[in-house]
């Protein structure tokens, strides 16, 4: 298993920032991966998962970690029954493109989650009503001391969150599907993609939403439409003028530029609304967003 040393982030992430890790691999078996997890821990190192880097911040110092990126194997999708299994560095684009050959839906939402299958187990993602709390029957998760299947409540999913903390892997995950022509599939997919490329910078570097939805009558990006934000710009990165909830690489942004409209960003909606915002995307290295004053 090749180790790799001082790979920039930047290539791995959707926004293009990132600085280098301290170590890089990529491995393409259950095996592998918990071999990497033993080393990593009698190096007393972290250890994190980059999918395709969609829902990823980067510190631009760099990463002081073992960073994995899942191949091979544990990349694989393949439909049995109303079951699809696939690898956690699986694409979900990848997975909803079988889904539909096989004539199983109920994964139409992931049309509208760059990502993979093991950053949405990860964080429960979701779109357009749908989550993979919804339609997960379990995951294997890899430690250190060794792999195990976890139901999504021993997961601990709820909205854009689980309990899984850096050091453990999703290797695998099922989906627990039903059966649907693949027509039908295929005009939910086109409609839904139709919508997000009318509201959001499908077209621009971003890491995907930024915020949570807070429990308030405007979503997150509605709200920080109406503090004025739209095009506001720190360094390299702006909030897009589209979307709101999104920032954008306008050209040479760095992590701590976005971190910086991050802060700017809370503090206006607690300002205007009381809100206290949470970010939805994965921090990784010695980053902080500082606390409201």
């Amino acid at each position: 298993m090749k180790i790799e040393e001082g790979v920039e982030l930047a290539r791995f992430t959707t926004l293009g920032t990132g600085g280098p890790t301290r170590a890089f691999a990529r491995p393409e078996s259950e095996g592998e991966v918990e071999e990497l997890l033993r080393w990593a821990r009698e190096g007393s190192l972290a250890v994190a998962v980059v999918g395709l880097g969609s829902n990823l911040l980067a510190a631009d110092e760099g990463v002081d970690a073992l960073v994995l990126k899942l191949g091979g194997e544990l990349a694989a999708v393949e439909a049995d029954g109303d079951l699809l299994r696939v690898g956690g560095g699986g694409a979900n684009a990848v997975a909803l493109h079988r889904a539909r050959a096989a004539g199983l839906g109920g994964f139409e939402f992931a049309c509208a989650i760059p990502g993979t299958v093991g950053g949405g187990v990860w964080m429960n993602a979701g779109a357009y009503g749908g989550d993979f709390a919804g339609v997960l029957e379990r995951a294997l998760v890899a430690t250190a001391d060794g792999s195990g299947w976890l139901t999504p409540a021993e997961l601990g999913l709820s909205y854009r969150h689980s309990e899984l903390r850096h050091g453990q892997v999703v290797l695998r995950a099922e989906l627990r599907l039903r059966p649907r022509p693949p027509e039908e599939i295929k005009a939910e997919v086109r409609e839904l993609n139709t919508r997000r490329k009318a509201a959001q910078p499908t077209n621009r570097r971003t890491f995907g939403s930024v915020f949570k939805n807070p429990d308030h009558e405007l979503t997150a990006g509605r709200m920080l439409e109406a503090c004025g934000l739209k095009g506001h710009r720190i360094g390299g990165a702006q909030i897009s003028p589209k979307h709101a909830n999104f920032i954008e690489n306008a050209g040479g942004a760095r992590t701590a530029d976005a971190i910086a409209l991050m802060q700017e960003a809370r503090r206006r909606a607690h300002e205007q609304y009381g809100v206290d915002l949470r970010h939805e995307v994965e921090l990784l290295g010695d980053l902080q967003i500082p606390a409201l004053g």
